[in-house]
């Protein structure tokens, strides 16, 4: 598989088309590029409903993005107990949490320096 470069907007487009076809809810994008010492430039933050849902949401982005623009993550961890998957895209980390863990974990607060967009959904929860 070869990987064409793409812009990071354009990775992110993918990204969040990917959320969206399995219905990921609660997306926002912390936008870290203003921040020192950050790892990556961009989080993706979205909820799933289940374990299954987690895992069709990480199944669907990853379609996606490598249709999209052949690409893959880099590293993908936490897809065993599917409560928090993490996809390291290296400019754009991906975060697919289930409800409680998103909320004990509290990534948007920790982050309270980046600059957050919440991500408006088609559909209704």
């Amino acid at each position: 598989m070869q990987k064409t470069k793409a812009s990071p907007d354009g990775l992110i487009t993918l990204i969040l088309q990917g959320i969206e076809e399995v219905k990921g809810i609660e997306i926002n994008l912390l936008d870290l590029r203003e921040i020192e010492n950050t790892v990556c430039d961009y989080f993706i933050i979205c909820n799933g409903t289940s374990n299954t849902h987690v895992n069709a949401i990480v199944n669907s982005i990853q379609k996606t993005v490598s249709k999209g623009i052949k690409d893959k993550p880099w590293h993908v961890e936490g897809s065993e107990n599917a409560q928090w998957v993490l996809m390291d895209y290296v400019n754009v980390v991906v975060h697919v949490f289930q409800k409680q863990i998103r909320e004990f974990y509290d990534i948007e607060g920790l982050w309270g320096d980046a600059k957050i967009t919440v991500v408006e959904s088609s559909f209704k929860q």
